[in-house]
């Protein structure tokens, strides 16, 4: 295996981990930007680096269609190609058959789908998904899944979870990279969890460097999110890095990352940036709003990055959707907070304050004590006393009832 994954402090079920991996080492709970072709929209590797970003995701699908995989193993890598020196991860390519094209079929063989450059069907099999990632040379490449929408019920969950565990084992005989890269498996089964628990055990008989949890973050319900992901951490192996993939929302990393989880990855934060919205520790902050033109205040008072330093909300105000610069100012803005969400994380775990700091979160963001009752029993099970930041839920009538029979 190309990787080494120690736990250096733990809380319950969360931890913070030492991920040393062959061009970074990597200090989780960690948060990854998705950089489709090989760049985040609008920042530089420098500046990248310079927030702290540790791994980069980069899209297998994007890339093998330009500038090919072909190109990039002859430029060294992705890694040379685009100047980049930590760590990457790359997909498989299978998300992307299921959410941008339209599909012909996906059989035992591979996805079949239509090809965006000239319409004509092409096939991806988990070869040639592994051999394309190989050449790309991510440190982290993803084995080709049959990806379902949570929202999907019936024979289809239980078809694409045995036929996920059937295309792990020829990704890892085409695999010809192990000493340089890890094969991460993906847990799969929908909300069925029974499904989910065949297939954790089926991939851990295998004895991946990683594990992903897969087919989340589409559409479910948030009660069942975070029932799927604790059954899935509670069952992964301990000494193995465990990746939510899709996951990008603050409040989910939080949650995750208090039931086990390690790394996860998300487009959310540069597209809201680019429709003009910054993350800040009470939620969201829309700078489209006429609210913000004579605002002389930084985006977050509180933030120490290059923008908020330098630029007022009234003036990303007036380059919001009209200037390119002004979602560039958001991107960096809001991958920095995402960045100091995940040093938060790993440094209140090492430090033994994990509940103190989930607690704080929380209260920023639900200043009345609103939290939802999926995060109130997500970190039940977390073992994470929230109750000083929670107000009581209103009793149903039944239950108001059967406190009163009780008394």
């Amino acid at each position: 295996m190309a990787l080494r994954f120690e736990i250096l402090a733990r809380f319950n079920r969360a931890r913070a981990a030492e991920l040393i991996l062959p061009h970074f080492v990597c200090h989780t709970p960690l948060f990854m930007p998705v950089g489709t072709q090989g760049t985040i929209k609008g920042l530089t590797t420098n500046e990248l680096e310079e927030i702290g970003c540790q791994i980069i995701l980069g899209n297998t699908y994007h890339l093998a269609l330009r500038p090919t995989s072909e190109l990039i193993d002859e430029m060294g890598g992705l890694h040379k190609f685009m100047n980049w020196p930590r760590a990457l991860l790359t997909d498989s390519g299978g998300f992307q058959m299921v959410s941008l094209l339209h599909l012909a079929d996906i059989t035992e063989k591979g996805v079949t789908f239509q090809s965006p450059v000239d319409g004509k069907p092409m096939l991806l099999t988990p070869e040639e998904s592994i051999q394309i990632q190989n050449r790309i040379g991510a440190d982290i490449i993803m084995a080709l899944d049959d990806v379902v929408k949570t929202t999907i019920t019936g024979p289809r969950i239980e078809e694409a979870m045995y036929r996920t565990l059937r295309w792990i084992d020829r990704c890892i005989k085409a695999h010809k990279r192990p000493d340089e890269q890890n094969l991460f498996g993906i847990v799969q089964g929908g909300l069925d969890p029974r499904l989910r628990d065949i297939c954790v055990k089926g991939l851990v008989e295998r004895n991946l460097p990683g594990y992903a949890i897969g087919g989340l973050a589409g559409g479910e319900d948030k009660d069942s999110f975070w029932r799927v992901v604790a059954q899935c951490t509670a069952s992964l192996p301990e000494d193995k890095p465990r990746y939510v993939m899709g996951v990008g929302y603050p409040l989910d990393i939080v949650v995750c990352s208090a039931l086990g989880a390690d790394m996860y990855d998300c487009v959310y934060p540069t597209r809201t940036a680019r429709f003009g919205t910054a993350l800040v520790p009470e939620g969201v902050l829309k700078l489209k709003h006429k609210a913000m033109a004579e605002d002389v205040r930084p985006v977050d008072p509180t933030c120490k990055c290059m923008v908020c330093k330098n630029y007022t909300r009234a003036y990303i105000h007036c380059l919001v959707t009209k200037d390119a610069m002004g979602s560039q100012l958001l991107s960096y803005h809001n991958l920095y907070y995402m960045m100091k969400l995940s040093r938060d994380l790993h440094s209140s775990i090492i430090q033994g304050r994990f509940p103190q700091f989930v607690c704080q979160f929380l209260q920023k963001m639900f200043p009345e004590g609103d939290v939802p009752e999926w995060v109130c029993n997500a970190m039940e099970v977390a073992g994470i006393d929230i109750s000083s930041c929670c107000a009581p839920f209103p009793l149903s009538e039944d239950e108001h009832l059967t406190v009163c029979e009780a008394r």
